[in-house]
C-alpha cells in the first residue's frame, strides 16, 4: 500500500510539473508575439505629406519646300514646356505650387536672320489653405499667389528699311509686363476636378520695366510728369485693390484625353469695378504614346488697362487678345506620392 501511495505521489508531482513547464512556455511565447508586434509598430514609415510631379515638353516642327509651284516659305519650330507641381496635405492643412514655363520660336526663310517667338510664358501659382471645422468640409480659409509675365522681348511689324536692314517695333519682354495678385478668402473644392477660389481682399501689382511700354499697359504718369529727354514719364507699377475669383477645371476624359482649363475674373475697387479683367487658360492633350503627346492650347485675355493698336499700328484701345498653339511633342514625366 505504501509503495501504491509513493507511486501516485510520484505520477501527481511529474504532472503538475508537466503543467508549470506548459505555462511556462505559453507565456514565454505570448511575450515574444508582444515584443514583435511593438517592434512592427515601430517600424511603421513615417506618412509622405508631399506630393511632386514634373513634366517636360519638347516639339519640333520643320517644313522644307524644293521647286514648289504653289510658294512658301522654309521654316523651323521649336518649343518646349515644363509643368511642375509641389503640393502639400497634412491633416487641415494644404499648400499647392505650381509652376509652369513655355518658349518656343519661329525660323523661317521669309525673314532671313531673325528667330521670331511662336510662344513665351511664365506662370507661377501658390495657395494656402486651411480647412473650416472638420477634415471633410469643403471649405477652406485660402491665401492666393500668382505671378505672370515673359522670357524676352517681343516684336512685331517686322519690316525693312532703305538700307535692307530689319525695323521691328518692340511689344513686350520681361517685366513688361508683369503681373502679381495676393488675395485672401474662400477656397471651395466640391470634388477633385474642380475648385473655385474667391477672394474679396485682393491686391495686384502690374509692373512694366521697359520705360516705352508703361503707357500702352495702363501705367500713370509720375509726379514729374514729362521729362525733356524721354517726354511723358510713367511709373513703373499700378497697384489696384479689387476682387478676385479663380476657377479650375481638370477633367480625364479617358486613359489618353484629358482637358484643364482656368478662369481668373479680376475687378478693381478702386476704379472702374465694372470693367473685369479676364484671363481664360484652355490645355486639351492627347497621349499618343508613352513619350509623345498632341496639345491644343489657347489663351484669351481681356485687360481694360491694356491698349493695343490695330493692323495699322494706330488706333490704341481695349481689345480681347487670344492666342492657340498646336503642338505634337516628345513628353517625359516623372513624380513621387504618398
Amino acid at each position: 500500500m505504501k509503495k501504491i501511495l509513493l507511486s501516485l505521489a510520484f505520477a501527481a508531482a511529474s504532472f503538475g510539473s508537466a503543467m508549470a513547464q506548459n505555462a511556462q512556455d505559453a507565456a514565454a511565447a505570448a511575450a515574444q508575439a508582444i515584443s514583435e508586434a511593438s517592434q512592427e509598430t515601430v517600424n511603421t514609415p513615417k506618412p509622405k505629406y508631399w506630393t511632386n510631379s514634373i513634366v517636360l515638353d519638347l516639339g519640333v516642327n520643320q517644313t522644307q519646300l524644293v521647286n514648289w509651284a504653289a510658294g512658301g516659305y522654309n521654316t523651323i519650330t521649336l518649343n518646349a514646356g515644363l509643368d511642375a507641381k509641389a503640393n502639400y496635405v497634412k491633416q487641415l492643412a494644404s499648400w499647392t505650387n505650381r509652376l509652369q514655363m513655355q518658349y518656343g520660336f519661329l525660323y523661317s526663310d521669309e525673314k532671313v536672320g531673325l528667330l521670331q517667338k511662336s510662344t513665351d510664358r511664365l506662370y507661377l501659382e501658390s495657395k494656402f489653405a486651411y480647412r473650416t471645422n472638420r477634415s471633410d468640409s469643403k471649405w477652406s480659409y485660402s491665401a492666393a499667389y500668382d505671378f505672370r509675365t515673359q522670357f524676352t522681348d517681343n516684336f512685331d511689324s517686322y519690316e525693312k528699311d532703305d538700307e535692307g536692314n530689319w525695323t521691328r517695333t518692340l511689344k513686350s519682354g520681361f517685366l513688361s509686363p508683369a503681373y502679381m495678385n495676393l488675395g485672401f478668402g474662400m477656397d471651395w473644392v466640391p470634388n477633385e476636378w474642380f475648385n473655385v477660389n474667391f477672394a474679396p481682399i485682393t491686391g495686384s501689382l502690374t509692373m512694366v520695366r521697359d520705360t516705352s511700354l508703361r503707357k500702352n499697359y495702363g501705367l500713370e504718369l509720375s509726379k514729374e510728369g514729362l521729362d525733356a529727354n524721354v517726354g511723358a514719364n510713367y511709373n513703373t507699377t499700378i497697384f489696384k485693390l479689387g476682387a478676385q475669383v479663380k476657377a479650375n477645371l481638370k477633367i480625364k476624359i479617358n486613359d489618353n484625353l484629358g482637358f484643364e482649363t482656368q478662369l481668373v475674373l479680376f475687378s478693381n475697387y478702386l476704379k472702374d469695378p465694372q470693367n473685369m479683367r479676364v484671363n481664360l487658360d484652355n490645355k486639351l492633350s492627347w497621349q499618343l504614346t508613352k513619350f509623345f503627346k498632341l496639345g491644343f492650347n489657347t489663351w484669351l485675355i481681356y485687360d481694360p488697362d491694356v491698349l493695343i493698336a490695330d493692323k495699322s499700328g494706330a488706333n490704341h484701345t481695349q481689345r480681347v487678345q487670344f492666342k492657340e498653339f498646336l503642338t505634337f511633342n516628345f513628353t517625359w514625366t516623372f513624380a513621387n506620392g504618398k
